[in-house]
């Protein structure tokens, strides 16, 4: 009967054939999704790597930035080198660094889904727009930087609270990233991981928009001028400086409103409102020395960082095609 059966099936699926159908080939769709797969985990470790070496670099700079932005004091060039002196003198070189590991925990995750959404978006609103394989037109091109940036940030918002919040307070105060969290949990609730997290929304947008969407429009720009579809390693760094530059300028006023509500409960304020935390700023410090605290020095912190991230990203990308390691 099992013959029978077969034999039928076997004559049935001839038939088909002989008819003209096509059968499904499921080898190709595999390769399909393994080149998809391979694709998404390229993105993702260049990403990592592009975050971890860009935000090393500047690890003293960023920290410097973060306690000027969190303090009334006022902020110079001179007194930013003093504080970096004195924390060199005092604690030593390595402390320069003091809350990178916690940097390292939230920036290898949100720089590796950050640059994977971005090439995921574009891809998706490349398809949308009928542009899949080229160039987006500006509007896609700012909404694919915006909506990478904005995912970033909600998966990994808690690991900046923390570093922020390692970056202001004396080494004694906590012993590690664990104990941040615990302690914070434990003395100031489970809501206070996301204090700050509408300015960082509202200030990512504008800074990941006009900062993918200020790299690929150069880089575009410069393949149509020069016609070498790949720029030189510096042209992608000073790429990527510019995008930076205009992306963090935009959105500055809102970090520093983020930094003075991340840290409210080891500064003795009681920020609980974007609006509120703003008015207070720049009612004791006034609209530039209190909402651009600092941003002379992200002038110069900002495009290294984001220059050496664009850059490392790309690079990465081609090398691990080229080797194919992955």
């Amino acid at each position: 009967m099992d013959q029978v059966r077969m034999g039928n099936v076997v004559q049935e699926r001839q038939g088909a054939l002989a008819q003209g159908e096509v059968l499904p080939r499921p080898a190709a769709s595999q390769s399909e999704g393994f080149k998809q797969g391979r694709s998404v985990l390229n993105s993702l470790v260049s990403g990592a790597f592009a975050g971890a070496v860009a935000k090393t670099a500047v690890a003293p700079l960023d920290r410097t930035k973060i306690i000027f932005q969190v303090s009334s004091n006022r902020f110079s060039a001179k007194e930013a080198y003093r504080l970096i002196y004195r924390t060199y003198l005092k604690d030593g070189f390595f402390s320069l660094w003091r809350g990178n590991s916690a940097t390292m925990v939230r920036v290898i995750p949100y720089a590796a889904i950050q640059f994977c959404a971005h090439e995921q978006y574009k891809g998706i609103l490349g398809k949308y727009y009928g542009f899949q394989g080229k160039a987006l037109p500006p509007v896609p091109r700012l909404l694919a930087g915006s909506l990478a940036g904005t995912t970033a940030a909600i998966i990994t918002y808690p690991l900046d609270m923390v570093r922020a919040r390692m970056a202001v307070t004396p080494k004694e105060m906590y012993s590690n990233i664990m104990d941040v969290f615990v302690r914070i949990s434990r003395e100031e609730g489970l809501k206070t991981l996301y204090r700050g997290f509408t300015p960082t929304i509202l200030g990512v947008v504008p800074y990941a928009g006009l900062s993918f969407f200020t790299y690929e429009t150069l880089k575009k720009t410069h393949a149509e001028k020069t016609g070498r579809a790949h720029p030189f390693p510096y042209e992608r760094l000073v790429f990527g400086a510019c995008a930076g530059l205009i992306g963090q300028s935009a959105s500055y006023p809102l970090d520093v409103v983020r930094r003075r509500m991340q840290t409210a409960g080891v500064t003795g304020h009681t920020y609980s409102t974007v609006l509120g935390t703003m008015r207070e700023i720049v009612a004791e410090e006034g609209i530039v020395r209190g909402l651009y605290k600092g941003l002379s020095m992200n002038w110069v912190k900002g495009p290294i960082a984001v220059g050496i991230s664009f850059m490392t990203f790309d690079l990465t990308q081609i090398l691990l095609r080229k080797f194919q390691l992955l």
